[in-house]
């Protein structure tokens, strides 16, 4: 795995404590602490006209990322940061029994994330947070299984959907008849709090709608060399999906910009 070209830089605050070999494939980590609230940020792979995935499989990543190496370790590393991992039940049923821990996306430095982890002082693995409204999920997949601690988040609808299914997990229930479940809802319940860093993984749908509530600080985009398009069928979905933002309306700043091949890793701070 060739180390990512560093282009620029401009992220600020003390880096974390890479393992020499992360710090040699990264560079230097830094990530905001906020004694306020916890500090949000997603992380998507996008072709050059901006789509990022194919629907079905909705939120499937790797038919874009052609499974990039240096790609799966940036995932990898964002995950072995994060407190939790807010999942999206869309992305669950498109993954199959994937479990999102650092060493379950990037194997080949499982070791290095343990260590990263332990040096931050945080649990083995990241809370998995998935969330769903309707309850459409089914409880036997691997993310319930206890390899990862887990959470599922829904609505009391969602509830009445899982029958007998919901006694066999950790569940938080939003409030009665909620039609959608905000990303502060969601932290709430999770007791994701001020200081923890959030990793959020949900489909293109479900973060537009986290992004039009202000709740995501960053994006780390990492952009494939490939060209898609839209269509209809199959249907490809862009990073931003379901609402449309008047232009200026959302904007980014861009943070550091990092280059492995033909892959560009952009890091944005959202206004």
């Amino acid at each position: 795995m060739e180390p990512l070209a560093l282009l620029f830089d401009e992220t600020t605050g003390e880096p974390l404590p890479l393992p020499p070999d992360l710090f040699a494939l990264y560079g230097p980590l830094r990530m905001a602490l906020r004694p306020d609230r916890p500090h949000v940020f997603a992380n998507f792979v996008a072709s050059v006209d901006g789509i990022v995935a194919f629907d079905p499989p909705r939120g499937s990543g790797a038919e874009i990322s052609g499974e990039n190496a240096n790609d799966r370790a940036l995932m990898g590393l964002l995950r072995a940061v994060a407190d939790g991992v807010v999942i999206g039940a869309g992305n669950l049923r498109a993954a199959g029994d994937h479990v999102w821990t650092a060493e379950c996306i990037c194997p080949e430095l499982a070791e290095s994330y343990a260590k990263l982890r332990s040096a931050l002082g945080k649990e083995a693995a990241p809370l998995q947070v998935v969330v769903s409204g309707s309850g459409n999920v089914d409880l036997s997949r691997a993310v319930f299984s206890g390899t990862a601690p887990s959470l599922l988040v829904t609505t009391a609808a969602g509830v009445a959907s899982l029958g007998a299914q919901r006694s066999t997990i950790r569940m938080a229930v939003t409030e009665r008849g909620a039609a959608w479940i905000s990303l502060a809802t969601v932290l709430e319940a999770a007791r994701l709090g001020p200081g923890a860093l959030v990793l959020v993984e949900s489909g293109p749908t479900s973060t537009t709608r986290f992004l039009a509530e202000g709740a995501v600080d960053e994006l780390f985009l990492t952009r494939a060399p490939i060209f898609v398009g839209r269509s209809s069928e199959p249907r490809t979905l862009a990073l931003v999906e379901g609402l449309c933002f008047r232009p200026g309306a959302l904007s980014g700043r861009l943070l550091s910009a990092r280059r492995g091949g033909d892959y560009l890793f952009l890091r944005y701070a959202i206004a």
